[in-house]
């Protein structure tokens, strides 16, 4: 009887595997996905910071302009597998002593690499920051 039982559990480990094998490369791949699209958004969040805080201290609106764009763009080069495009948009509109200036970096996660249905082979990733300008200097 004790052969017997051992017996019908022969195989039960290969059914067993064939079965779990998709479900865990399933969580691996989501947990990939999940993490690229975390840090796209962490860099995002810092790159608007930057770009926001540079635009701050600049002594004109066009100096401001140039100098937050090139602020986040640089905060994002060193991650090229994160962000395919970036935008940075930098409203101006305040740029005054006592004023502040509002950066927005728009950041697409290209996700295309995990084929997962339901999840898009893309993703859009963005972020805003806002500076204060000095109430007492001169801007030109």
């Amino acid at each position: 009887m004790r052969f017997l039982r051992h017996r019908d559990q022969e195989g039960s480990l290969t059914v067993e595997l064939v079965v779990l094998t998709p479900v865990l490369l399933f969580l691996a791949l989501v947990i990939v996905a999940f993490g690229r699209e975390s840090g796209a958004r962490q860099q995002v969040t810092e790159a608007a910071r930057a770009g926001a805080e540079s635009a701050a201290v600049l002594p004109s609106a066009a100096s401001a302009q140039a100098g937050a764009a090139a602020a986040a763009v640089t905060g994002l080069v060193g991650h090229p597998d994160m962000c395919a495009h970036v935008s940075v948009d930098t409203d101006l509109s305040h740029f005054f002593p006592g004023g502040f200036v509002t950066v927005t970096v728009s950041c697409t996660v290209d996700l295309s690499d995990l084929t997962l249905p339901g999840i898009s082979g893309e993703t859009t990733v963005s972020a805003t920051a806002t500076a204060p300008i000095d109430p007492y200097r001169s801007v030109a």
